[in-house]
């Protein structure tokens, strides 16, 4: 058994590298704890989903670095890589994560802008005089 998984998440523009080892519980992502790189304690609890729904909260330390994007893409993108990491520590974990929603890498992503248009779909304000 390997004292150590690895898991790559992405969600949006971002992408985070993630190392699970056995451990207390500890989190931390680019080197600061959770709850003062995130900010939120929503995505606090985002990042702690796929830990609680295979019951191994306690059981793993994570360590995670994740660039691109903002805060919310980068948590997204944490939380992948924690359920990726999982499935290589258990397979049977898998089904339940799946289920959750965790494992599906989430595509939506920003829509190109198109010329004629101040962004995607909006276009230039009309003055009519």
């Amino acid at each position: 058994m390997a004292d150590r998984y690895y898991g790559t998440g992405h969600r949006k523009n971002s992408v985070a590298k993630v190392w699970l080892s056995e451990g207390t519980g500890a989190m931390s992502i680019n080197g600061q704890p959770v709850h003062a790189y995130l900010g939120r304690s929503t995505l606090e609890m985002m990042v702690r989903q796929p830990l609680v729904v295979s019951n191994v909260a306690e059981r793993f330390d994570v360590m995670a670095r994740a660039s691109g994007g903002g805060i919310s893409g980068q948590a997204g993108a944490v939380r992948h890589g924690i359920a990726r990491a999982l499935v290589k520590f258990d397979e049977a974990l898998k089904p339940a994560l799946r289920r959750a929603g965790f494992i599906t890498r989430d595509a939506r992503i920003k829509e190109r802008k198109k010329y004629g248009r101040k962004r995607a779909r909006r276009g230039f304000q009309f003055s009519k005089r």
